[in-house]
């Protein structure tokens, strides 16, 4: 699951959603500085991956990627899986897209603990740039995957083009939607679990 999928599972408090983003962008002994609470949203986005990447649902859908992506399978899986749950989002939510976003942004905006300034700057992106929301169409998965091509070829000094792996929701979109539709009640259900514990 990709960012939005992530806040959606979190907590329905700031720093559980801090915590559920910054797994990807804050690692090792950084992590360390880190609000406890802010922890235990990594945590859960931990969870919510070691579920999500031995799923036998989740491994059909990867399967689905043709062989030129197929080492970017699981990253690609994870924001098509962000798509279809913008585009179903009403099944989900009783709250508008639009408005949990908002909220989510204006929350992260307001947040008076430290975090490290750059991730400040992506979460000031985000949302000026509302990425979140962006997930609702193709321009915007392919604006996403054009990201984590850019965080790739940083972190590997490699370079890496993504950007044309949307071709691979156009051409497997029903099957992938149903994959998604099967998979996430049992995802929703499982972190449910976990907050409870």
């Amino acid at each position: 699951m990709n960012w939005l999928a992530h806040l959606f599972l979190s907590e329905k408090n700031v720093e559980s959603r801090l915590g559920n983003l910054l797994a990807d962008l804050v690692k090792g002994s950084a992590r360390q500085n880190l609000s406890l609470g802010i922890r235990r949203g990594i945590e859960c986005h931990n969870f919510i991956d070691k579920f999500t990447d031995c799923h036998s649902i989740v491994q059909c859908s990867k399967s689905r990627i043709c062989q030129e992506y197929k080492r970017f399978a699981g990253i690609l899986v994870d924001v098509f899986y962000d798509y279809f749950l913008a585009k179903n989002w009403f099944v989900y939510s009783n709250i508008p897209l639009d408005e949990f976003t908002t909220q989510i942004y204006e929350s992260f905006q307001a947040y008076p603990g430290q975090l490290p300034i750059p991730v400040r700057e992506i979460l000031n992106r985000m949302a000026v740039e509302d990425w979140l929301g962006s997930y609702r169409n193709l321009a915007g998965v392919e604006k996403t995957i054009g990201r984590i091509s850019y965080r790739l070829s940083t972190r590997l000094s490699k370079p890496f083009t993504l950007n044309l792996a949307v071709s691979e929701l156009i051409a497997h979109e029903r099957d992938l939607d149903n994959d998604f539709q099967e998979f996430f009640p049992e995802l929703l259900a499982h972190t449910q679990n976990w907050h409870l514990a």
